[in-house]
Protein backbone atom coordinates (compact mmCIF):
# COMPACT_ATOMS: atom_id res chain seq x y z
CA UNK A 1 0.00 0.00 0.00
CA UNK A 2 1.07 3.81 -0.98
CA UNK A 3 -0.47 6.40 0.24
CA UNK A 4 -1.17 10.00 -1.20
CA UNK A 5 -1.05 12.90 1.21
CA UNK A 6 -2.62 16.06 1.84
CA UNK A 7 -1.26 18.00 5.13
CA UNK A 8 -2.60 21.06 6.87
CA UNK A 9 -5.31 22.17 3.94
CA UNK A 10 -6.48 25.67 5.98
CA UNK A 11 -10.52 26.07 4.98
CA UNK A 12 -12.41 28.75 6.26
CA UNK A 13 -15.94 27.73 7.84
CA UNK A 14 -18.96 28.21 9.88
CA UNK A 15 -18.00 25.43 13.02
CA UNK A 16 -19.22 25.60 16.02
CA UNK A 17 -21.89 24.87 19.19
CA UNK A 18 -21.85 28.12 20.79
CA UNK A 19 -23.57 31.12 19.66
CA UNK A 20 -21.18 33.75 18.70
CA UNK A 21 -19.02 30.94 16.48
CA UNK A 22 -22.86 30.35 14.46
CA UNK A 23 -21.75 34.16 13.29
CA UNK A 24 -18.29 33.91 12.37
CA UNK A 25 -16.20 31.70 9.89
CA UNK A 26 -13.21 30.03 11.60
CA UNK A 27 -10.39 27.75 10.11
CA UNK A 28 -10.34 24.43 10.27
CA UNK A 29 -7.58 21.80 9.10
CA UNK A 30 -7.36 18.70 7.26
CA UNK A 31 -4.64 16.05 7.06
CA UNK A 32 -5.35 13.01 4.56
CA UNK A 33 -3.74 10.16 3.93
CA UNK A 34 -5.08 8.38 1.14
CA UNK A 35 -4.35 4.51 0.19
CA UNK A 36 -3.74 3.72 -3.46
CA UNK A 37 -0.55 2.12 -5.32
CA UNK A 38 1.56 4.44 -7.04
CA UNK A 39 3.67 1.95 -9.14
CA UNK A 40 0.72 2.43 -12.54
CA UNK A 41 1.18 6.16 -12.12
CA UNK A 42 5.24 5.86 -11.71
CA UNK A 43 5.00 4.11 -14.88
CA UNK A 44 2.99 6.31 -16.86
CA UNK A 45 4.01 9.38 -15.44
CA UNK A 46 0.25 9.87 -15.92
CA UNK A 47 -1.93 12.01 -13.76
CA UNK A 48 -4.72 9.98 -14.45
CA UNK A 49 -3.37 6.62 -12.71
CA UNK A 50 -3.00 8.34 -9.66
CA UNK A 51 -5.17 10.84 -7.14
CA UNK A 52 -4.97 13.72 -8.27
CA UNK A 53 -4.53 15.52 -4.57
CA UNK A 54 -5.04 19.05 -6.06
CA UNK A 55 -8.79 17.69 -7.23
CA UNK A 56 -9.19 16.27 -4.00
CA UNK A 57 -8.32 19.59 -2.19
CA UNK A 58 -10.26 21.85 -4.52
CA UNK A 59 -13.71 19.81 -4.09
CA UNK A 60 -13.05 19.82 0.02
CA UNK A 61 -12.64 22.86 0.27
CA UNK A 62 -15.56 23.91 -2.12
CA UNK A 63 -17.38 21.37 0.15
CA UNK A 64 -16.32 22.80 3.54
CA UNK A 65 -16.63 26.14 3.08
CA UNK A 66 -20.51 25.76 2.17
CA UNK A 67 -21.03 23.64 5.29
CA UNK A 68 -22.34 25.33 9.23
CA UNK A 69 -21.68 21.94 10.92
CA UNK A 70 -21.39 22.13 14.64
CA UNK A 71 -19.10 19.56 15.36
CA UNK A 72 -15.82 18.91 13.53
CA UNK A 73 -16.79 14.99 13.63
CA UNK A 74 -20.02 16.07 11.30
CA UNK A 75 -17.12 17.33 8.73
CA UNK A 76 -14.64 14.31 9.37
CA UNK A 77 -17.34 11.93 8.32
CA UNK A 78 -18.67 13.88 5.03
CA UNK A 79 -15.07 14.57 3.79
CA UNK A 80 -13.68 10.69 4.53
CA UNK A 81 -17.08 9.92 2.44
CA UNK A 82 -16.58 12.26 -0.31
CA UNK A 83 -13.15 11.37 -0.79
CA UNK A 84 -14.08 7.13 -0.83
CA UNK A 85 -16.77 7.56 -2.42
CA UNK A 86 -15.62 10.15 -5.37
CA UNK A 87 -12.42 9.78 -5.74
CA UNK A 88 -12.30 5.67 -5.20
CA UNK A 89 -10.23 5.69 -2.44
CA UNK A 90 -10.27 2.68 -0.66
CA UNK A 91 -9.06 3.39 3.12
CA UNK A 92 -8.89 7.28 4.03
CA UNK A 93 -6.90 8.51 7.34
CA UNK A 94 -8.16 12.07 7.84
CA UNK A 95 -7.43 14.20 10.91
CA UNK A 96 -9.78 17.18 11.45
CA UNK A 97 -8.25 20.18 13.98
CA UNK A 98 -9.60 23.66 14.80
CA UNK A 99 -7.20 25.86 15.73
CA UNK A 100 -7.43 27.90 18.97
CA UNK A 101 -10.67 26.11 19.99
CA UNK A 102 -9.27 25.93 23.45
CA UNK A 103 -7.59 28.05 25.20
CA UNK A 104 -3.46 27.05 26.18
CA UNK A 105 -4.13 24.22 22.72
CA UNK A 106 -2.88 24.74 19.42
CA UNK A 107 -6.02 22.82 18.28
CA UNK A 108 -8.04 20.51 18.92
CA UNK A 109 -10.21 17.81 16.80
CA UNK A 110 -10.45 13.87 15.53
CA UNK A 111 -8.70 11.40 13.87
CA UNK A 112 -10.85 9.01 12.04
CA UNK A 113 -10.10 5.98 9.38
CA UNK A 114 -12.54 4.91 6.83
CA UNK A 115 -12.18 1.71 4.63
CA UNK A 116 -10.02 -1.25 3.93
CA UNK A 117 -6.49 -1.22 3.11
CA UNK A 118 -3.84 -3.53 2.02
CA UNK A 119 -0.85 -3.93 4.87
CA UNK A 120 0.92 -6.45 3.18
CA UNK A 121 3.71 -6.47 0.87
CA UNK A 122 3.70 -5.71 -2.89
CA UNK A 123 5.03 -9.13 -5.26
Amino acid sequence: MDIVYIRDLKIETVIGVNDWEREVRQTVSLDLEMATDIQGAADTDDIADTIDYKAVAKRLIDFVEGTDFQLVESIAERVAGIVREEFGVSWVRLRVSKPGAVTGARDVGVVIERGEHDRGERG
